[in-house]
């Protein structure tokens, strides 16, 4: 059995996530490859094709989806990485009763007046990201009194679409609380913390990560979310991101369904079920 954990060109040394993973699957008998999903190979030799750690896809969105729509036994497959590419996924959930954080959406090309926008929040501190993006890319976190930077830097971003939030401080102590789901059951949870007076969770910015444990109740929010996601009968994983808002409210921040790091670390259980989850969809 062949078995793709699709990657791209300039993956990173630092990144270990997927050893326990090809580990399981090596233990059940698969041979694992990790090609870049810009190699110019045949993907039908592959008895299935995983994404895992195509992090350069949002540099070229349309590209990589298209690419997705021509290969055969995608996981997760081409119509929920079509989905799931673009930030309005989280308005589209919102509509069904999910709750995310207070977002003012911004298009393409769109003058705004980043003044008056922000009046609608009750807040002292704003966010912006784009609707296509990785890795904290062209975020920028800004006071009251940095409104002129803060509408300097939308107008220079404004190339693409754009989020405006009102800045949730829980993610500089609490940070962002993850859930990971394989085959549509929850696995484990986890806490990502920042360094001291940033927002990026992300370890290539020196965050640290622990075991977090989310409430049977949250729980069951996680699994009513998943049925409102197109072809979700189809997911072989998913990641729920969360902040905790000024009300200690738990908001949805990211639904991952394309490439996330599953932090197989923190549940030695996790890379076997999904190791298994793989080869059952063969």
């Amino acid at each position: 059995m062949n078995v793709a954990l699709v990657s791209c060109t300039n993956l990173p040394e630092w990144e270990v996530d997927d050893k326990p993973l090809i580990k399981a699957l090596e233990q059940k008998g698969a041979k694992v490859h990790c090609p870049s999903w810009t190699d110019s190979i045949d993907w039908n030799k592959f008895d299935i094709s995983v994404i895992r750690t195509t992090w350069d896809y949002h540099q070229q969105k349309v590209g990589f989806v298209n690419w997705c729509k021509t290969v055969p036994r995608l996981f997760n497959n081409a119509s929920i990485v079509e989905w799931n590419t673009h930030k309005s996924y989280l308005r589209e959930l919102e509509q069904y009763g999910t709750t995310i954080a207070p977002t003012i959406w911004i298009d393409e090309n769109k003058k705004v007046d980043i003044l008056q926008l922000v009046k609608q929040f009750d807040s002292l501190r704003g966010f912006i990201k784009p609707q296509v993006g990785a890795c904290a890319s062209d975020t920028l976190r800004f006071s009251m009194d940095e409104l002129e930077d803060a509408q300097k830097f939308l107008d220079d971003n404004l190339h693409q679409d754009m989020m405006l939030q009102p800045y949730l401080e829980s993610v500089e102590t609490e940070g962002e609380l993850t859930a990971i789901f394989i085959d549509g059951k929850f696995t484990h949870g986890v806490q990502k913390i920042p360094v001291e007076g940033d927002y990026r969770v992300q370890d290539d910015f020196g965050a640290i990560d622990m075991p977090y444990s989310f409430t049977d109740d949250e729980i069951a929010t996680m699994e009513q979310t998943l049925l409102s996601v197109p072809n979700h009968e189809d997911l072989l994983y998913a990641r729920f991101d969360y902040l905790r808002d000024n009300c200690g409210i738990l908001v949805l921040n990211e639904l991952e369904l394309v490439e996330p790091s599953l932090f197989f670390r923190h549940c030695e259980d996790s890379a076997k079920r999904l190791a298994e989850a793989i080869i059952k969809r063969v």
